[in-house]
Formats: structure tokens, C-alpha cells, sequence
């Protein structure tokens, strides 16, 4: 009697001891890295052409309904395709200072929004305080095959110019 309560006792611990060695709590420490936020180009928004002069009476009428929508006139030719907004102008080729630029920051690239598209990487440019970075964007290929070769500053004796970046 007694080897059989020693024998249900020590199977009953050691399945205790079997089932507390199968749960594994391990903290597992991933460190964090905050990317700082990339100075985003500000969109291309192009100018609208110029209204009627001011003294004119060309104004249509208001109508009782002022909130409905206009009624477009049908166009005789199919709108054309949508045009991607101009990549970020860099600074122009003059520009020449006695500082070094930071090293580049750190960026992190989203989904390119189509397969002739290419990232075209931020740089530092020269403001009126100082520094500033100029975050990286998408560009449609201007043809096929074409590479982004991006700009660079380049040190000329004490001072560094800026190198326009080009297609190739």
C-alpha cells in the first residue's frame, strides 16, 4: 500500500514538474527604434487658369437647388491619363557652403505605387537656419530602363557644392 501512494505520488509530481517545464516564459527585450518623421515634399498643385474678369455676366443664374452638383458638359475627346506630380526640386547646382552635411537619415520605404516607379532617396539641402532634410519620394520613369543616379555633396577644398542628381 504504501509503494503504491509513493508510486501515485511521485507520478503525480513528476506530471507537475513535466507540465511546469512545458510552459516556457521567456521576455524576450526588442529594442525600438524611433525613425525620426522625413520632411514630406509638399505636393504639386498646379495653378488654375484665370476666371472671368470681375465686371463680366457670364455667371449663371442660381437656381433654387444651389447645392447640387454641376451638370458637366460632355467632352468631345477623352480626358487625358493622369500626370505624376514632378519630383522634389534639389537645390540648385550653385549652391555652396563651408559645412559639411549630416549623414544621411535613415528612411523608410513604402510599397512603390507601381512597377515603373523608382525611390528617389531624401538629401540634406541648404536653408536659411542651417541643414535641412528633404525626404525621399516616388518617381515614374521617365523611360524604360532608366536608373535614378541621386545627388551628392561633393567637397571642393573647404567647401561643398552640391551635385544635382539625373536620370541614366
Amino acid at each position: 500500500m504504501k509503494t503504491r501512494l509513493l508510486a501515485t505520488t511521485t507520478s503525480f509530481a513528476g506530471l507537475l514538474a513535466l507540465a511546469a517545464g512545458c510552459v516556457e516564459r521567456r521576455v524576450v527585450e526588442v529594442p525600438v527604434y524611433h525613425v525620426q518623421p522625413a520632411y514630406q515634399a509638399q505636393p504639386f498643385y498646379p495653378v488654375p487658369p484665370p476666371g472671368p474678369p470681375p465686371g463680366s455676366s457670364s455667371s449663371a443664374a442660381p437656381t433654387a437647388n444651389w447645392q447640387a452638383p454641376a451638370q458637366a458638359p460632355m467632352p468631345s475627346q477623352p480626358a487625358p491619363p493622369p500626370v505624376a506630380a514632378p519630383p522634389p526640386q534639389p537645390p540648385p547646382p550653385a549652391t555652396v557652403v563651408t559645412q559639411a552635411p549630416p549623414p544621411p537619415q535613415v528612411e523608410v520605404v513604402p510599397f512603390a505605387p507601381g512597377p515603373d516607379y523608382v525611390w528617389m532617396p531624401g538629401y540634406w539641402t541648404w536653408g536659411v537656419r542651417g541643414w535641412v532634410w528633404v525626404g525621399g519620394s516616388w518617381a515614374i520613369r521617365p523611360w524604360h530602363g532608366a536608373v535614378w543616379v541621386g545627388g551628392r555633396w561633393a567637397r571642393h577644398g573647404h567647401r561643398w557644392a552640391w551635385e544635382a542628381g539625373r536620370w541614366r
